[in-house]
């Protein structure tokens, strides 16, 4: 299915789904980037697009200080960061449900 024609709590909602999956077959304790490849790997069999590891320049007061990587850009909508913004995906617990936050900006 298709998510670029979704809001986004559907769209949310679908990496949501994907974590879960990726949670329930490799569970608690691994390296971050063992979970964003097998994520990557979920994304792409529910059909949603993403990218990763983007490089989007960071500017201040127009000059270039810094290049951000955020490990997966969705549907060119939400950030998912395994630990930081957009999608907060805590992996190290029991049940994945306990260790996602959504932070809105």
């Amino acid at each position: 299915m298709l998510y670029g024609d979704l809001d986004l709590n559907g769209l949310s909602e679908g990496i949501i789904g994907c974590a879960i999956e990726v949670h329930r077959e490799l569970g608690p304790g691994l390296l971050e980037s063992v979970y964003e490849t097998a994520l990557c790997i979920e994304l792409k069999m529910a059909s949603i697009d993403f990218k990763r590891q983007m490089g989007i320049p960071l500017y201040y007061k127009g000059e270039l200080i810094s290049e951000h990587r955020p490990d997966l850009i969705v549907a060119d909508r939400i950030v998912v960061e395994i630990k930081s913004i957009g999608l907060l995906l805590n992996f190290n617990t029991p049940y994945l449900r306990h260790g996602v936050r959504r932070v809105m900006l």
